[in-house]
């Protein structure tokens, strides 16, 4: 029986060209509610200073599980911080362990984390169990989603979803918009810039920019909206009723995770569905939100809230109060393993983040993106996550 022999964390650098300028504009987000921070561009994590004018250089770490037969499991990208956590607290755990163990290893993993059930310490968790995955589809000779049910669908519709396009210029609203549609999706995400804060104006132009999107994409158009933890209950109740109209297909993460009752009493006053709970982690905290009614979307980030193992578990238990499940776009090439085995009602899309994928993806030898706004189902065994060397400018050794 094979037994992992190492885990290795790959810190690989790269670079590709874009046209102007990459990151347009960030979205409304909690640290809003000071003004210093208000008027900034920069987002952490994604408004970044390495974004120039015409180039995006970036670095990313990749958890590599080896075992002594030769097999291996790649997950990522993860920064820094949750590359440490899988070298210096998981690996030990690991060692010598069998890879195909993947239930039994998440279990060990996660008692070991006593204060770590949230963060970055599930992240690593995640990744680890991303990886496992790869590893265990690879040793099999199929794809993931094979090993998980098999696909209930040849593909996946995909939702553009536009973080880092402009949002407060409402002919480059326009414009984008008709871009994305013109590619094939049949539904888009934006983010809202402005929160409680910024006051009237604020509100108005996000409004306007719901307006414009409607008008653009016409009716019959899914648009989805993010406030991105940044707003709360009387704003969005008062955001909800002014543009009800326009029919969003919802409004994610009205307010910060941890404020459940704030989720319920939104959804309590407004005909808009509300999704959410993306930055929350494990079956257990997404069990708090549906024991309170509070979303009718749960959306999971695969890399986040356990890896695949739980977010199976998470898609499981929200199918017993009839809920849907849309996993969070962070990963797209576990994404569709994933959403691909489920029944279509409880997930009926897939996000794709137009420019986080560019980057997230950028490493990858076979990269998932949509065609006509649909996500086919893989071939290649595993998740995919084989990195393309050509596109590996140097790699380094953890510094730490």
């Amino acid at each position: 029986m094979s037994q992992i022999s190492k885990v290795r964390i790959r810190h690989v650098f790269g670079s590709f060209e874009t046209e102007g300028e990459f990151w347009e504009e960030r979205l409304a987000m909690p640290l809003d509610v000071y003004e210093e921070f208000r008027g900034s561009k920069r987002r952490a994590g994604v408004m970044t200073d390495q974004s120039q004018l015409n180039r995006i250089e970036h670095d990313a770490y990749f958890i590599q599980i080896e075992t002594d037969d030769g097999a291996i499991g790649i997950g990522g990208p993860v920064e820094e911080t949750v590359a440490y956590l899988v070298d210096k607290h998981l690996t030990p755990l690991l060692l010598n362990r069998d890879p195909m163990a993947t239930e039994f290893l998440w279990d060990i993993m996660h008692r070991s984390q006593v204060h770590g059930r949230h963060g970055q310490a599930m992240m690593a968790i995640s990744v680890v169990d991303c990886a496992l995955w790869d590893l265990k589809g690879r040793v099999l000779g199929v794809p993931v989603y094979t090993l998980l049910g098999g696909p209930t669908r040849q593909a996946v519709p995909a939702y553009a979803s536009m973080l880092g396009f402009n949002v407060t210029d409402m002919g480059l609203v326009r414009e984008r918009a008709s871009w994305a549609k013109s590619l094939g999706y049949t539904a888009q995400k934006w983010f809202f810039r402005y929160g409680p804060m910024s006051g009237h104006e604020g509100l108005k132009a996000n409004i306007a920019m719901v307006e414009t999107l409607r008008d653009t994409l016409g009716e019959g158009y899914d648009i989805m909206l993010d406030c991105w933890q940044s707003m709360d209950v009387n704003y969005v109740v008062k955001l909800a009723a002014a543009i009800e109209d326009c029919q969003p297909r919802w409004l994610e993460e009205v307010a910060m995770p941890d404020r459940i009752d704030s989720y319920r009493k939104i959804r309590e006053k407004t005909n808009i569905p509300i999704s959410g709970a993306e930055h929350e982690y494990t079956r257990w905290g997404f069990k708090r939100f549906i024991d309170a009614e509070a979303l009718d979307i749960l959306q999971p980030d695969i890399y986040w809230a356990g890896g695949i193992s739980e977010t199976l578990k998470i898609m499981a238990l929200a199918t017993a109060a009839d809920l849907i499940t849309i996993p969070h776009g962070h990963s797209s090439p576990a994404g569709i393993h994933v959403s691909v085995t489920q029944s279509p009602i409880h997930t009926p899309y897939q996000e794709f983040l137009i420019k986080w994928n560019r980057i997230h993806q950028h490493f990858l030898a076979d990269p998932v993106n949509p065609v006509d706004g649909m996500i086919a189902i893989p071939t290649t065994a595993g998740v995919g996550m084989d990195l393309d060397e050509d596109k590996i400018e140097r790699e380094e050794e953890p510094s730490w």
